[in-house]
């Protein structure tokens, strides 16, 4: 077989990825299948981009991919309650923007979409053109209305007053959107004729992340049909600050583009604007097929079709063995890589750094155990305590990266040595490293909870690594008082996270080279912030974080962040994940990558040989 990986080297492979560098030799593994026991290495700089792959034209056939557990749920992927890989990894396909992230976090330019212009710096002027070949794949032009859109669902002070300008943090969102950067970034929202295919955004200041702030948007168009307007007339309603107008939207966009499994409407509600488009009657069961999108005026996509396939972590090696599945991208845990390991030439396996990392966080939430309103600090504190992470990291992670060590920072990874230990050394003084069951019972007895103390963990239903991580805390913490229960469950993201139905969170978080996401998790009021949790202090350190480009301020920022979230006990980050793909060896451009994006990243260049 065409083996790849013992992870062996995946620390050294990946030192300084995150800040978009000087990590590996940019070969495109790729073209290295008959190395053996080594790390794929993952492209840097602009050999991290999308390359040419010689693709002229489509060929028939179906390539079907897994991202892992679940079900596509939705057409929007940027709802609180969508905001996921398993909606991401579709969305992805059916879209395009300025710019998307290449194999190493590299922000990478798509020129076939548009261009942008720097005209000032201080405060942040950038002025963007969009193609004139940039069309929905119902023929309508991709414009300003679009990108409207997307600021005034981000809740903007016009719709929201207190909320984007952080006066009112609690003030409810129309708009159920996952971030709120655009509006609190760019307060007047993008600017140019209603319309038009070129648009200017002055920003408030300096904003470290300005390259990545605009994304997939959705089609204004078929927003504004839904409330009885002209394209047009909807976007001059957002120019106007017609809140009233806006409004009515918001039902639509919150909930119309989410199906009952298997049921898609008419196309003309579901348009793209990516090398891809969903395929009329492609939802069947789990699994989700799009077709090429005739109007896309990109690179064609190699493929004609490209099925993507929910399936469970310990069922995808057999599924790829039997050809039920082409390419998969399972949670590495050495059951798994053995088995892929063992199926034989057919399958080429690949391991590789990524820059996700698991964590788990406590709920905040009035009415839950460890809020401040009832076991507080002392409780939180017990429960660090008694979680074996040394135990989980050296039985979970350490067979796949001999080199896996505890994570002890959120906006920093271990492998950036230098930085890390920096930051790591100001904040944090290493005392939940390892397990103290003495403590933890003492800080139980301190916080008047009565014992047992029932502690749901919740965590997308299908993840082996999970239940594993799971297991291990029960039997740690049962002593210290805490009756641990697997809670499991295949709505975890959109209906448990969302709601607070849970004591803590198992998830992870994936970064691509950010520098100020970590504002929308950890600050009041945030929409990725979902636990409720508050503290003044790291809320004065992310807006002058935000709002600076200099690397200095930056840094000493993220140290008072990591440290006021350590103190008060946010969660508990775990360890960096080690990457895994497995494919079928007679498929072509696989191009594994340590981002959010997942291996499917580049799918539309997927060939069978």
């Amino acid at each position: 077989m065409k083996f790849k990986g013992s992870k062996a080297a995946l620390a050294a492979l990946v030192s300084g990825a995150l800040l978009l560098g000087a990590c590996s030799s940019g070969q495109d593994p790729a073209d290295d299948s008959t190395r053996v026991n080594t790390s794929v290495e993952i492209a840097s700089g602009q050999d991290a981009c999308m390359k040419d792959v010689g693709v002229t034209e489509t060929k028939d056939g179906q390539i079907i991919y897994s991202p892992g557990p679940g079900q596509w749920s939705g057409y929007n992927n940027l709802t609180d309650g969508t905001y996921s890989t398993y909606n991401s990894v579709v969305a992805d396909r059916m879209a395009s923007s300025f710019v998307y992230f290449g194999t190493d976090g590299t922000i990478c330019e798509d020129k076939d979409f548009g261009t942008f212009e720097v005209l000032s710096e201080d405060p942040l002027e950038v002025k963007y053109t969009i193609s004139d070949k940039a069309v929905w794949s119902d023929g309508t032009p991709v414009t300003i209305n679009d990108y409207l859109l997307d600021w005034a669902t981000q809740n903007p002070e016009f719709l929201v007053p207190g909320r984007a300008s952080g006066d009112n943090p609690d003030a409810e969102a129309v708009f159920e959107h996952v971030s709120s950067s655009f509006a609190q970034e760019v307060p007047e929202g993008p600017q140019g004729e209603v319309g038009s295919k070129t648009f200017t955004l002055k920003f408030k200041g300096a904003y470290p992340d300005w390259k990545i702030l605009l994304g997939n948007v959705m089609p204004a168009h078929v927003v504004a049909k839904q409330i009885g307007l002209e394209p047009d007339a909807f976007a001059q309603a957002i120019v106007d600050r017609d809140a009233d107008t806006v409004k009515k939207a918001a039902e639509f966009w919150n909930k119309g583009w989410i199906f009952k499994p298997g049921e898609l409407p008419d196309a003309s509600l579901i348009p793209s604007m990516g090398p891809y488009q969903i395929k009329q009657g492609g939802w069947k069961g789990t699994t989700l097929t799009l077709e090429p999108n005739p109007m896309y005026w990109g690179p064609k996509p190699a493929t004609k079709n490209l099925v993507f396939s929910y399936v469970d972590d310990a069922q995808m090696a057999q599924a790829l063995q039997n050809g039920d599945l082409n390419v998969i991208d399972p949670q590495a845990t050495v059951d798994t890589v053995g088995q892929l390991t063992n199926i034989g030439e057919s399958v080429t396996v690949n391991t590789f750094p990524t820059l996700t990392w698991e964590h788990l966080d406590f709920n905040f939430r009035s009415n839950n155990v460890f809020s401040d309103a009832q076991g507080g600090i002392k409780l939180r504190q017990a429960f660090a305590h008694c979680v074996p992470r040394q135990n989980i990291v050296d039985s979970l992670i350490k067979p796949l990266d001999p080199g896996a060590q505890i994570m002890n920072a959120r906006e920093v990874f271990p492998f950036q040595t230098e930085k890390y230990n920096d930051i790591v050394s100001a904040s944090y003084d290493g005392r939940y490293d390892q397990v103290d069951l003495e403590k933890a019972k003492q800080l139980v007895a301190e916080s008047g909870v009565a014992t047992p103390i029932k502690v749901r963990i919740g965590y997308k239903a299908g993840n082996n690594r999970r239940a594993d991580t799971v297991t291990a805390i029960q039997a740690s913490c049962k002593e210290a008082g805490f009756e641990v229960v697997d809670a499991a469950s295949a709505s975890f993201f959109d209906k448990e996270l969302k709601n607070g139905d849970f004591e803590v969170a198992l998830y992870a978080w994936s970064g691509s080279g950010q520098i100020a996401s970590g504002q929308n998790i950890y600050s009041t009021g945030k929409p990725q912030n979902r636990t409720d949790y508050s503290n003044a202090k790291v809320d004065e350190a992310w807006n002058v974080l935000a709002d600076s480009l200099d690397e200095k301020v930056q840094l000493e920022q993220t140290k008072i962040i990591e440290k006021e979230l350590w103190d008060t006990l946010f969660g508990i980050p775990l360890y960096a994940h080690p990457g895994l793909t497995a494919y079928s060896s007679n498929i072509e451009n696989i191009r594994p990558t340590t981002t959010q994006g997942k291996t499917v990243w580049n799918g539309p260049q997927w060939q069978l040989k």
